[in-house]
């Protein structure tokens, strides 16, 4: 019943939203004088104000249409190779350009879409072939495709892996650092020739127990049952997935926010001050980061209850307890996967040591094949995205897949 008022406030919500769309189209018009006064800016800024905080916040596209390579300019085709029930793979093909270095980005499930991602996807694209996991709303899924555990999230990425074939290079960003871990450990362990050449883990919970952060406390501190009543909803009428037990995005988006409610505040008030001073580049880049922030997704409801016990609680990792399909997994076998890590010296989600810790899991792989790195000055988005991902942290990435091809 939580989900379905919720639902039933933002459609509400929408009638309002038309309205002050309208309202702001006629005012903000160029060929209105009345919008190039000051009164009339003021104006149009609250009413933009207005429009974002009642508008709902659909998934947007890539949208990459060129990129540079060794001096020049190619466009870029983006097509679905791989369709499952809870996910596609999306790949970013080149035209033009052929390269052996295939990378396996793998998106967080973890409340937004894959399309977050998309300033990774341009910067990889420089120099590798990316193909992106582009995780489906669960809301949008029929119950009758099933669930989507813990386990059969690792069997995905072991299928995109044999699907992608020899060579291919894993990146994982944040969540799924712990499944590319684990689906890497599965494919050593059989001497599968798709096992990735290299695995690339950013700013992932590997050991949850190294300088605990706010997320980690918050998931140790209520009971499995508190979970399973409080956050877990049925997805309401209207919807391809009603009746699925999902965790609502709008409350992933809540936590999101009220970890950081001055920092939010405080760029939306600048917004508004921007608006009404004219500074056009400062309000466009807010509208391009929160139009991308603040739209979520639902997580499959048994994938969110997993996680927190096995990930946040159990740390079954770093405890040397993790199963996959009840099998016991074995990351001794990793031996020929170069491993990166990275973390954010100000990480306020995955604190530091907590993706380092994947190394002394791994303890077979060569020292040759080893490398850690902490990005000064990067927060957890700043890991993936922003100045400090362009000039450290990428290039970094592409010399260490490059240099174990």
């Amino acid at each position: 019943m939580r989900y379905q008022f919720y639902d039933q406030l933002t459609r509400q919500a929408s009638y309002i939203h038309d309205n002050l769309t309208v309202l702001h189209d006629v005012q903000a018009s160029p060929f209105n004088p009345w919008s190039y006064t000051w009164l009339g800016r003021l104006s149009n800024a609250t009413l933009e104000t207005g429009i974002r905080i009642t508008r709902r916040y659909e998934k947007l596209g890539f949208n990459i249409d060129a990129v540079s390579y060794q001096g020049k300019t190619f466009p870029v085709t983006e097509r679905i190779v791989d369709e499952m029930p809870f996910c596609n793979l999306v790949h970013f093909k080149r035209e033009g350009v052929s390269s052996d270095n295939k990378v396996l980005l793998v998106a967080p499930l973890s409340g937004h879409h894959a399309t977050l991602l998309k300033g990774t996807v341009e910067a990889l694209l420089e120099d590798h072939e990316v193909f992106i996991t582009d995780w489906a709303d669960a809301r949008e899924v029929p119950v009758t495709d099933g669930t989507f555990s813990f386990d059969r999230y690792v069997t995905y990425l072991i299928n995109y892996l044999e699907f992608l074939g020899e060579g291919t290079h894993m990146v994982a960003v944040c969540q799924p650092a712990v499944q590319a871990l684990i689906a890497t450990a599965v494919l050593s362990e059989q001497k599968h020739p798709c096992t990735p050449k290299s695995l690339t883990l950013m700013a992932g919970p590997i050991d949850t127990q190294q300088n605990p952060t706010r997320v980690n406390q918050f998931a140790q501190r209520y009971p499995m049952e508190w979970f399973r009543n409080f956050v877990i909803m049925a997805v309401p009428p209207g919807y391809p997935g009603e009746g699925r037990s999902v965790y609502p995005g709008f409350l992933q988006l809540g936590g999101f926010i009220s970890m950081n409610v001055d920092t939010h505040a405080k760029k939306y008030l600048n917004f508004f001050q921007n608006l009404v001073a004219g500074k056009t580049e400062d309000t466009e880049r807010f509208r391009a980061f929160y139009d991308e922030y603040l739209s979520v997704l639902d997580i499959p409801a048994e994938f969110y209850l997993e996680t927190i016990e096995r990930v946040f609680k159990n740390n079954e990792l770093a405890e040397g307890k993790v199963t996959y399909h009840d099998r016991p997994v074995d990351f001794s076998t990793i031996k020929k996967t170069a491993l990166l890590t990275v973390e954010g010296a100000n990480d306020d989600i995955v604190g530091i040591g907590q993706t380092e810790a994947a190394h002394k899991i791994c303890t077979k792989i060569p020292k040759t094949k080893r490398l850690h790195h902490v990005q000064e000055g990067a927060g957890h988005y700043g890991i993936f995205s922003g100045s400090k991902f362009q000039q450290h942290i990428r290039p970094l990435i592409t010399h260490f897949i490059n240099k174990h091809s």
